[in-house]
C-alpha cells in the first residue's frame, strides 16, 4: 500500500476529484452556496497543511470529516449568529424547480439526519463506515438513518417532490 504525500499535485487532484463532493456536503449542511464555497476553500487549504494519507480512501474520509467539522464551526460562529442571510436558502441555478423542491424537503430534516442520508445515498458509505467517519456507534448511525429515511419518505409523499 503506497502512501499519498500531500503536495500541490495531490491537492489539485483532490480538488478535481472531490471538490464537488465537498461542495455538495457543505451545501446540504449549510443551505447556502456562498457558505459551501467558503467551507470548500477552508477544507482544501487545510489539506495543504497535512502531510501524508494512508491511501485514497483515507484522503476521502478525511475530506468528509473536515467538511462536516468546518460546517459545524461556521454554524456555531459568533459572526454567523449575528448576521442575517440575504436569502435563507439559495439553490444553485443548476437545480431544476423539482430538485429545489426536493432540497427543501431534505432541508426540513435535522443536519445530522441530512448527513447520514447524504453519506449513504450520495457517497455510498455503509453504516459501519459512516459510524467511523462521524465518530459514533454503528447502532446509533443505523437508527438515525432509519428515522431519517422514514421522515424523508413522509415529507416527500406529502410535499411537492414527486419526481
Amino acid at each position: 500500500m503506497e502512501q499519498l504525500t500531500v503536495g500541490r499535485t495531490l491537492v489539485a487532484r483532490a480538488v478535481e476529484q472531490y471538490g464537488s463532493m465537498v461542495l455538495r456536503l457543505a451545501f446540504q449542511r449549510l443551505k447556502s452556496q456562498a457558505d459551501a464555497e467558503d467551507v470548500g476553500q477552508e477544507v482544501f487549504l487545510a489539506l495543504l497543511r497535512e502531510r501524508v494519507f494512508q491511501d485514497e480512501d483515507h484522503l476521502k474520509r478525511w475530506l468528509v470529516r473536515v467538511t462536516l467539522h468546518r460546517c459545524e464551526d461556521l454554524r456555531r460562529s459568533a459572526w454567523r449568529r449575528r448576521t442575517v442571510p440575504l436569502e435563507e436558502r439559495t439553490a444553485w441555478a443548476a437545480f431544476t424547480p423539482e430538485e429545489t423542491a426536493c432540497l427543501e424537503e431534505l432541508w426540513s430534516l435535522k443536519p445530522r439526519d441530512r448527513d447520514v442520508i447524504y453519506l449513504h445515498y450520495y457517497e455510498g458509505y455503509t453504516i459501519a463506515e459512516m459510524a467511523e467517519l462521524l465518530g459514533e456507534n454503528p447502532n446509533t448511525v443505523s437508527a438515525r438513518l432509519g428515522r431519517a429515511r422514514k421522515k424523508l419518505r413522509l415529507l416527500l409523499e406529502e410535499g411537492m417532490c414527486h419526481g
